[in-house]
């Protein structure tokens, strides 16, 4: 019971975290004045926004392996 009762916590860090991680790379994008660094600043900014965007409808489900059974049923 204690593990399943951390997980919506966990989550809610892991989200909070993410979106901490999408401000700190906007403000380097906007503080940064080489090209470069600004596009990849830019570029980690919105990949973290996806993740954070897909993050709570990711079911740890999906990762389990799904298997067919054996011509022995098994």
């Amino acid at each position: 019971m204690k593990a399943q009762s951390q997980r919506p916590k966990e989550r809610e860090d892991a989200i909070e975290a993410l979106s901490a991680a999408v401000e700190a790379a906007d403000l380097a994008e906007k503080a940064s004045c080489i090209v470069p660094a600004k596009i990849a600043f830019g570029s980690a900014g919105v990949l973290l926004t996806l993740i954070k965007v897909c993050f709570p409808s990711f079911r740890q489900d999906l990762l389990q392996v799904h298997t067919l059974p054996g011509p022995d049923g098994e």
